[in-house]
């Protein structure tokens, strides 16, 4: 998006007061997001990427005081893994500045062009991994849950219940769809607030609280992993269910593309088919989650029996998740989206069935 964030007299104020130079100008759109984002060269020659969270969200100080104190945990010791470098930032401004990794391309580019390869996977584990072998008490104590509790509130399970009438009122007309079917699904609201029972009752570490493809970013050969702004302490299944529910989610987004009945504008293959076709995409793409297990193995002891089948069930979640997400740009569900939602019930459902499918392993 393009906006007046480069030239704010805020931006250009805490640039100079960081010994950065001034913001100079620059054509083309800014780096997009959900927050308002401006990036480019100084007048001192650096290189910068800069970041406002928008002050009328009422999470915002939250998320901001939580990337700080990513940034603070960073650099008190060891990095427990690459990201991109913090500069400064203004609190009260809700200001954010990192060194811009001009040139850097998205996990999520990446797996759309087939070159998130096992590699990339195995290197995204072992980040991982190091993250949550970090001690907890390392965390500033806003992060960590003991002065500001702030748990993971998705799957948000009051929504099986009733609607917000704020939600409601804005929701697509393929969102509340979604949300009939589901709310009809006791069997799926049963496995879910099981899986947040465990959840609750499972030992905590450091977690990003947010993993998905486009949160890493490849530049000159370098994994990195940014967006900490829902750092905290919290089960690690969460971390480890999602990057293998991206896969998950990979698998039935490559599905119309690798398949003529299904991308036209009348599919002709029935509910039963799209998973089966699902399914046999999963399988080419299971090396990844492989690869991410080993590598995060590698990093981390994984003393709890249980994380991989949480991990399981939180990565049928994320699928059912990024379910919602594309269907609040539709009026109605299309069958992909029905199949991308039984997938992922499967595997919240029986999650004990789907831990070697996915490649977590024992």
């Amino acid at each position: 998006m393009t906006d007046d964030l480069a030239t704010s007299p805020a931006v250009q104020g805490l640039l100079e007061r960081l010994g950065l130079g001034r913001l100079l100008p620059r054509e083309g759109e800014s780096p997009r997001g959900r927050n308002r984002n401006a990036a480019g060269p100084t007048t001192t020659g650096r290189a910068v990427f800069v970041k406002q969270l928008d002050g009328r969200q009422p999470d915002a100080a939250r998320r901001f005081r939580r990337q700080r104190a990513y940034e603070e945990t960073a650099v008190a010791g060891e990095r427990p893994l690459t990201s991109p470098k913090c500069l400064g930032w203004d609190e009260e401004e809700l200001l954010i500045v990192f060194e811009w990794l001009d040139g850097a391309r998205s996990g999520s580019d990446l797996a759309s062009d087939e070159r998130f390869d096992d590699e990339l996977a195995h290197r995204a584990g072992e980040m991982v991994g190091a993250l949550h072998a970090l001690p907890p008490d390392a965390l500033p104590a806003e992060a960590s849950g003991t002065t500001e509790p702030d748990p993971i509130l998705l799957p948000p399970l009051e929504f099986f219940e009733s609607l917000p009438l704020a939600y409601h009122t804005q929701a697509s007309g393929a969102s509340l769809e979604a949300w009939g079917m589901l709310q009809r699904d006791t069997e799926l609201t049963l496995a879910l607030r099981r899986l947040r029972s465990a959840e609750a009752a499972a030992a905590v570490t450091p977690v990003h609280g947010d993993l998905r493809l486009d949160q890493f970013l490849l530049h000159d050969g370098q994994l990195h992993l940014c967006d900490w702004e829902e750092f905290r302490r919290a089960d690690p299944a969460r971390d480890v269910g999602s990057f293998i529910g991206e896969w998950l989610h990979r698998a039935v987004l490559d599905i119309p593309a690798k398949d003529a009945e299904l991308s036209g504008p009348s599919p002709r293959l029935s509910h039963q088919d799209i998973v089966r076709r699902g399914v046999a995409e999963l399988d080419r793409l299971r090396t990844r989650s492989v690869a991410f297990w080993e590598g995060y193995r590698a990093s981390t002891a994984v003393t709890d029996p249980g994380l991989p089948v949480r991990a399981t069930a939180f990565a049928g979640w994320h699928l059912i998740d990024r379910m919602f997400a594309s269907a609040e740009q539709r009026p109605r569900l299309t069958a992909l989206d029905r199949a991308a939602a039984g997938i992922g019930r499967s595997a919240v459902l029986h999650p004990e069935k789907f831990t070697t499918v996915l490649g977590l392993e024992a």
